[in-house]
C-alpha cells in the first residue's frame, strides 16, 4: 500500500466528525494493507510507531529536506526505514540518524511529510483512538466487535489484534488468551463523591478495599520468572527487586496479580506519593533507594486457570488462599452505608487515599472503567492533561507556571480545556515542570508554551460550574495541583463527560 494513501486516510479521518464515517475510512484503509503491512499500518492509523523509541526529537525534524514531487513510499518501506533509524547507536550515530531521517523525508511528498512529523512527534490528533480502530478492525475483517475488543484488552497490542483479525478472522482472535508474562490492560474504577453513592452503584453487600497511595502494579510469575508491569504496561521488573523477591517466595507455580506498591515510613504509614513514584522510576546504581512494599487486591490467573471471568468473590477467595495476609490490601465487607463509612474513616486514619467499593459478583472487566469498582476520596479530584503552560511573571519569572488543563473527549480522542491554575505549585514543582514542559513543547510565543498532551496531573477542586469561556461549557472552581501522575498515560485521564456529570449535581456535592 502506498504511504500516500495512508496519509490521505489520516487527513480524511481528521476532517471527519462522525464516528461511523471515521470507522468506515479506517476500515477501508485496513482492508487495503498487504498482510506484511498490517502491524505497521494499524499503528500508523492509531498515530503511533511500532518502534517505541526512535531517538528522533523535534530538533531532528526542523531541518528536513523539501518534499518529493512524486509518491514512491510504501507503508512497509516507511516502517523499515523507521526501524533502521530506531537502532542507530554508537560512534557517529547522530550523523547517521540525520542521514536516515533526511533520506526518508526527502522521499516523502508534502502530505506524507505531515503524517511523518505527526507520527515522530506523537501529535497525530485525528480522532482514531483505540476504540475507533477496534470498530474498524471488526468492520474490515468482518468479525464480531466483542471478539476484537476482548482480544485487544487481553493482549494490550492493537497491532497483534489487527494482524490476527485481518489474516485469521474470529478463530485467530479466539487464540489470544491471557498469557503469563504478557501484561493486560487493568480494570479501572470510576469516582463517587461518597460511600453512599458508591454502594448505590455496586449494590450491597460490597467489598471495600483500602485505596493505597501507591503505584499500580501487575505482577506475572511463571516458575522462577517474575515480571512487574505498570498500569501503562511498561516493564519495571529491574526497578522492583523487593517485589520480585516477595512474589518468588509465594507457594504458586503461575500467577498474575493486580495490586499497588508503595513506600512506607518506620511506623508503617505511607510516604508521599512522589517518593513512591520516584523510587519506581529509579534506574541504575546510586544510594540505597527506599524499599517498595507490594499489596495485592486481585488474582487474574493461578496455576494454569484464568480467573478473569469469575466473580470477584471467587477471585478474592483464591487470592486469600495463595498469599499471606500481609501482602493483601486491607478489605472488609459492607452491607450498610455505616459499615462502608467506617471503613473509609479507618483508611484515612491510616494515611491512605480512601477506599474502592467493589461489586462482589462482577468479573474482572479488563481495561474498562465501570460501576463495578468505585473509588471514594475525601476531596474531589480529577486526573487531567496539561495542554499548555504560561511563562510566569514577578517572583515566578523564568518558570513555566500557569497550567492549561484538559479533560479527555472520548468521542474524538482529543482534549477539552477546562481552565487554568497555578495554585498548589511549590518551587520544586515549578522547577520540575519548567524542564518537563520544555521537553514537550511544540510552540512558544513568549507567553504561552503549547505542549504535546501527554503529562497527567491530579487536580483538586471545589466544584464544577458552567462557563461559556471554555469549549466544554464547564470550568473547575478553585482548581489546585496535588501531584503529577507519571504513572498514568493521557489516555486514562478523566473525561469531559465525568466533569459535566459532576457539574450537573446540586451545588455543594462536588467537593
Amino acid at each position: 500500500m502506498r504511504f500516500l494513501d495512508l496519509a490521505a486516510t489520516s487527513a480524511a479521518v481528521t476532517a471527519t466528525s462522525g464516528r461511523k464515517a471515521k470507522i468506515e475510512l479506517l476500515a477501508d484503509a485496513l482492508r487495503r494493507l498487504d498482510p506484511g503491512e498490517i502491524a505497521a499500518g494499524s499503528a500508523f492509523l492509531a498515530g503511533e510507531l511500532r518502534q517505541r523509541q526512535t531517538g528522533v526529537g523535534h530538533a531532528s525534524l526542523r531541518d528536513r529536506p523539501p518534499p518529493a514531487a512524486e509518491a514512491t513510499l510504501t507503508v512497509g518501506g516507511v516502517d523499515a526505514a523507521i526501524a533502521e533509524i530506531s537502532v542507530v547507536a554508537g560512534a557517529g550515530s547522530q550523523q547517521r540518524r540525520r542521514d536516515l531521517i533526511g533520506a526518508l523525508f526527502g522521499a516523502a511528498t508534502a502530505d506524507e511529510q505531515r503524517l511523518l512529523i505527526g507520527l515522530f512527534g506523537g501529535e497525530l490528533r485525528q480522532g482514531a483512538q483505540a476504540g475507533l480502530l477496534a470498530d474498524a478492525i471488526a468492520r474490515a475483517a468482518e468479525v464480531p466487535l466483542t471478539a476484537v475488543r476482548r482480544a485487544l484488552l487481553l493482549s494490550g497490542d492493537l497491532k497483534q489484534v489487527a494482524v490476527a483479525a485481518l489474516t485469521g478472522g474470529a478463530a485467530a482472535l479466539a487464540e489470544i488468551h491471557l498469557r503469563v508474562g504478557t501484561p493486560l490492560t487493568p480494570m479501572l474504577a470510576q469516582s463517587a463523591p461518597d460511600v453512599s453513592a458508591a454502594l448505590l452503584a455496586t449494590g450491597a453487600p460490597a467489598t471495600v478495599d483500602v485505596k493505597l497511595d501507591g503505584i499500580r502494579i501487575q505482577v506475572h510469575r511463571s516458575a522462577d520468572e517474575v515480571a512487574v508491569f505498570t498500569r501503562s504496561l511498561d516493564d519495571i521488573t529491574a526497578r522492583m527487586p523487593e517485589v520480585v523477591a516477595m512474589v518468588r517466595k509465594l507457594p504458586v507455580r503461575e500467577a498474575v496479580l493486580d495490586g499497588e506498591a508503595m513506600t512506607l515510613d518506620a511506623s508503617g504509614r505511607p510516604r508521599p506519593f512522589q517518593e513512591t513514584s520516584s523510587r519506581a522510576a529509579t534506574r541504575g546504581a546510586g544510594k540505597a533507594p527506599l524499599a517498595l512494599v507490594p499489596y495485592f487486591f486481585d488474582l487474574l490467573h493461578l496455576d494454569g486457570a484464568d480467573l478473569l471471568d469469575e466473580p470477584g468473590r471467587v477471585r478474592w477467595a483464591a487470592l486469600a488462599g495463595a498469599l499471606p495476609p500481609e501482602l493483601i490490601v486491607g478489605r472488609s465487607t459492607a452491607t450498610t452505608e455505616e459499615q462502608a463509612a467506617a471503613a473509609f474513616a479507618a483508611a484515612l486514619a491510616h494515611g491512605q487515599e480512601g477506599v474502592v467499593v467493589k461489586a462482589m459478583e462482577a468479573p474482572y472487566d479488563v481495561g474498562r472503567r465501570g460501576s463495578a469498582w468505585v473509588k471514594v476520596k475525601p476531596r474531589h479530584t480529577l486526573d487531567l492533561v496539561v495542554l499548555a503552560v504560561e511563562w510566569g511573571h514577578g517572583r515566578r519569572r523564568g518558570w513555566l507556571s500557569n497550567l492549561h488543563l484538559g479533560a479527555l473527549d472520548p468521542a474524538t480522542g482529543g482534549f477539552v480545556m477546562l481552565g487554568k491554575t497555578f495554585k498548589g505549585l511549590t518551587d520544586e514543582l515549578l522547577r520540575w515542570q519548567t524542564a518537563r514542559f520544555q521537553e514537550l513543547a511544540v510552540s512558544d510565543d513568549g507567553w504561552v508554551v503549547r505542549v504535546r498532551p501527554e503529562q497527567v496531573v491530579e487536580i483538586a477542586f471545589d466544584g464544577v460550574q458552567t462557563s461559556p469561556r471554555y469549549p466544554g461549557g464547564v470550568a473547575l472552581r478553585f482548581a489546585r495541583v496535588l501531584r503529577y501522575r507519571d504513572d498514568k498515560p493521557a489516555a486514562e485521564a478523566d473525561t469531559i463527560d465525568t466533569v459535566r456529570l459532576l457539574g450537573a449535581r446540586p451545588a455543594g456535592e462536588a467537593g
